[in-house]
């Protein structure tokens, strides 16, 4: 179970004006704005469960994402996921856990994707009958058995995205962190990562929290959603309290965005 108690984290950043002058001032005097990224978050997500995480840019998903995985500390507040305090207990932490962050990736950019599996495997002392039970399983489910002898350079972005979530999966989480999973995708492969996420969920049980602008995926993965903006949780339901008549679901969020002014 992953539960979040009246979490606040901000971040001071320095700013300027531009040019040269404005750039020698800042050395002596550097002005910083305060930003609230989480202000008194409060959830709570059940073992098994597959939760859409939304808002706009800025709003904390990814903050949040950060803390649950033990990456950032939070200001204030309680965060425990499966009785343990992430950024505490770090090392027992992420071998329960497993972390996609479409924006940015696990894999070594010049080697072949297998030599990654393999360093991976190392890092989280992953027991050899295991990790080639997981390799097959996700090289066939993932469709990668031609993709794992390239280095993740000269893949595509939808053939490094797949390779991506293998590599989070390799360890046998128990839960997985989808930050923008599906970003920059073509249909085809959009299709192929769902359908491999609510087979993960079903077969094994893996608790899944999504992030992403795409409301597709929304759609397809989860029925609970938890909405964020400014910081703070505005909405926790389904689909089916928010959906208005025969709006899609788009055109859903972007009135509900208007409507909490975010």
């Amino acid at each position: 179970m992953i539960t979040m108690e009246h979490v606040c984290k901000s971040y001071r950043i320095a700013k300027r004006n531009a040019g040269f002058l404005e750039a020698c001032k800042a050395l002596f005097h550097r002005q910083y704005e305060t930003i609230h990224a989480l202000n008194d978050v409060s959830f709570t997500i059940r073992d098994g469960e597959m939760v859409g995480y939304i808002g706009p840019n800025g709003a904390g998903k990814s903050s949040t994402i950060k803390i649950l995985s033990g990456i950032l500390t939070p200001d204030s507040g309680t965060v425990l996921v499966d009785g343990r305090i992430p950024y505490k207990n770090r090392r027992k932490h992420v071998q329960e856990i497993g972390v996609v962050f479409g924006q940015r990736s696990q894999l070594w950019w010049d080697v072949p994707v297998m030599d990654s599996f393999e360093l991976l495997k190392d890092i989280y002392s992953i027991p050899k009958p295991l990790y080639r039970q997981n390799l097959e399983e996700l090289t066939e489910l993932l469709n990668l058995k031609e993709l794992l002898r390239s280095p993740a350079r000269q893949l595509s972005l939808g053939q490094r995205m797949r390779c991506e979530i293998a590599a989070s999966l390799l360890h046998s989480p128990r839960i997985l962190f989808l930050d923008e999973p599906t970003i920059g995708l073509d249909a085809v492969s959009k299709l192929a990562v769902r359908e491999f996420i609510l087979k993960r969920n079903k077969v094994h049980g893996t608790t899944v929290i999504l992030t992403t602008h795409d409301m597709q995926d929304i759609e397809a993965l989860s029925n609970r959603i938890i909405l964020i903006g400014k910081g703070r949780i505005l909405m926790d339901g389904t689909l089916e309290d928010i959906k208005r008549g025969n709006d899609n679901i788009d055109e859903t969020i972007a009135e509900l965005y208007r409507a909490y002014d975010i």
